[in-house]
């Protein structure tokens, strides 16, 4: 139920370690949501623009830029900078802080949850949106297709 009312209540989602290269599982992830409707911020201090918006160097930055609030803090760094980044997620006043895969530190899930943002971690956000909007498939496009046939498309 967390992951389905963190997803339906966001509007605005700050992916930091958001590349501009396409190949890129972040990228990937940030193009989806786009596609789906969210304002995707992107947090990367190495580049100006992705995803034809502004790129932040910090979450400050970024919340200090745009007007409204950030709701989901999506992280693609490594665990030990999680830290700093609940640090941020609190003082910027975000909704939810959510750890893609691999992404795992408990003393930055306990720094978020005190600060009453909502922890999800070690989960894929495009993963879980496709999840429960019945959009899931391997390429992240809806086939239209229902199959049990393996190899699915032929």
């Amino acid at each position: 139920m967390t992951i389905q009312r963190v997803l339906h209540a966001a509007r605005r989602i700050a992916i930091v370690g958001l590349s501009r290269n396409d190949l890129r599982a972040s990228y990937f992830v940030g193009y989806y949501l786009k596609r789906h409707g969210y304002r995707v911020i992107p947090v990367n201090p190495r580049e100006k623009e992705i995803l034809g918006q502004t790129s932040y160097p910090t979450l400050r930055e970024a919340k200090d830029d745009i007007a409204e609030p950030i709701d989901i803090v999506n992280v693609f760094r490594a665990p030990d900078a999680l830290p700093g980044i609940a640090e941020e997620a609190v003082a910027i006043g975000a909704s939810a802080l959510w750890c893609q895969f691999g992404v795992i530190n408990f003393d930055a899930a306990r720094i978020a949850s005190d600060g009453g943002v909502t922890v999800v971690m070690d989960r894929c956000l495009k993963v879980e949106h496709a999840r429960y909007i019945g959009r899931m498939h391997w390429l992240g496009f809806n086939t239209q297709r229902i199959t049990a046939v393996r190899g699915g498309l032929q």
